[in-house]
């Protein structure tokens, strides 16, 4: 018959063996946490239809950094990229009317003929609703216009 003597003085040892080659306790899964903001440049790619849609018509971008908005005409008519809030676009859509339309860029807009690409860089200062819209006539009221969450993720 076998003692269970050896087998208890054993124990003590195998522990130690064990736990030597553990190395310690064993790594925690990662935690979920938020996602940090952006610290560096952003970039968000646009599309100008010929259906009166600016693609995508929801955009989330984050206060107090550089926001390149990649801005392609994909129709075959004139379009503009304008942002601001409803009394900027108001007052821009005014200035259209009365110039005749948009025929060069400006700090918060930029026109596209047919086929072009361009790149209208803002840094919001503050978090908040915009809207970006078109505004050569009749667009803007066909409903070419998105909304800009600034802050939003």
């Amino acid at each position: 018959m076998l003692s269970i003597r050896p087998i208890a003085l054993l124990a003590p040892a195998l522990a130690l063996v064990v736990a030597a080659c553990s190395g310690g306790a064993a790594p925690s899964a990662p935690t979920p946490t938020e996602s940090a903001a952006p610290t560096g440049p952003v970039r968000v790619e646009i599309k100008l239809t010929d259906g009166f849609r600016i693609e995508p018509s929801d955009v989330s971008v984050p206060v107090g950094v550089p926001v390149t908005f990649v801005v392609t005409n994909s129709g075959a008519i004139d379009h503009e990229f304008y942002v601001g809030d409803q009394a900027a676009q108001d007052a821009h859509a005014q200035e259209m009317q009365t110039m005749g339309g948009m025929a060069h860029d400006e700090a918060m807009g930029i026109s596209l003929k047919p086929g072009q690409t361009k790149e209208l860089t803002i840094t919001f200062q503050s978090a908040g609703a915009l809207l970006a819209g078109c505004h050569v006539s009749g667009h803007y009221a066909a409903g070419m216009k998105s909304t800009i969450t600034v802050g939003g993720s």
